[in-house]
């Protein structure tokens, strides 16, 4: 039985393949197709946009996907969320849609929105928004970039934003976050039912989180003399802790360490001091806790 599942088309397509590959799928899109080869024969890949892939879901054209929690509360959609997975094109942060206005605008709160005109991808998002401060203003769709859209056509914007340097370089000022969303793997909800897809889906959700854990961090191997054990294992920062294992010279031992590759930087050259010896640093793919 195949899973089909659904990637995301467009700014997150590349930051979820390569999740994937780091999770060890290896995903491969062709030319302008819609169906991405994947080496896992229980797996059919599909390209979808993240703001349609909640909607395909609930229907069941596909068994799961990846999407914004945004998206999912924009469609209303009814799925199962498996993952919350904490990555983005650019980085590993949250994403916010925010309420943006000019900088020189008199908005500065949603109370100031009463009658005015704004520019959103997230109709639905915004709407609920007003609602809930008891404001009617008229909510216009407006297709991404809405951080320039002009002053005669907007007096503000719902925009989403990671950094919020796009809104500023634009000359729009941020009033309030409206929400924070990132990726999600979803499921329908009768294909998590099934025994096949829903440990499928597990295997899944287990090694994409262990790459997002492993992003950021490195293993450390090095020799150290059983005299300076202590001196040494007591500033590293483990994930847990660090593995000893026995050498043939009985007066050394190989020490292991997971830990934060900031962290290495900062500790390689003390641990040379305390006299550990051979140090590697490695790369990680997966980290599962």
């Amino acid at each position: 039985m195949t899973l089909k599942l659904g990637i995301p088309k467009g700014s997150l397509q590349d930051a979820t393949i390569e999740l994937f590959r780091r999770a060890g799928w290896k995903i491969s899109v062709s030319g302008r197709s819609y169906y991405p080869r994947i080496d896992d024969p229980g797996v059919e890949c599909m390209l979808i946009r993240a703001q349609e892939m909640a909607r395909y879901v609930e229907q069941g054209v596909l068994d799961a996907g990846l999407t914004g929690h945004d998206w999912i509360i924009e469609n209303d959609s009814k799925v199962v969320e498996v993952a919350d997975l904490v990555y983005s094109k650019t980085g590993s942060g949250k994403a916010r849609w925010v309420l943006a206005v000019p900088k020189d605008s008199p908005i500065h709160g949603p109370k100031d929105l009463q009658g005015k005109r704004i520019a959103t991808e997230a109709v639905n998002l915004t709407k609920r928004y007003l609602a809930r401060h008891g404001v009617t203003a008229q909510v216009e769709f407006s297709w991404g970039a809405t951080e320039v859209k002009p002053p005669d056509l907007a007096d503000a914007i719902v925009e989403i934003t990671e950094t919020g340097a796009s809104l500023r370089e634009n000359n729009m000022r941020i009033v309030e976050t409206i929400l924070e969303t990132n990726t999600k793997l979803i499921a329908n909800p009768k294909s998590w039912e099934d025994p096949v897809k829903h440990k499928k889906l597990d295997q899944i959700a287990m090694l994409l989180k262990g790459a997002i854990v492993a992003e950021d961090k490195v293993g450390l191997f090095m020799n150290v003399p059983k005299a300076n054990l202590k001196h040494v294992v007591e500033i590293l920062p483990a994930l847990n802790k660090p593995t000893v294992s026995a050498l043939t010279d009985d007066a050394w031992v190989d020490l292991m360490v997971v830990l934060g590759e900031r962290q290495a930087r900062d500790l390689i050259p003390e641990l040379r001091a305390r006299g550990a010896q051979g140090i590697v640093e490695f790369a990680l793919n997966k980290v599962v806790e």
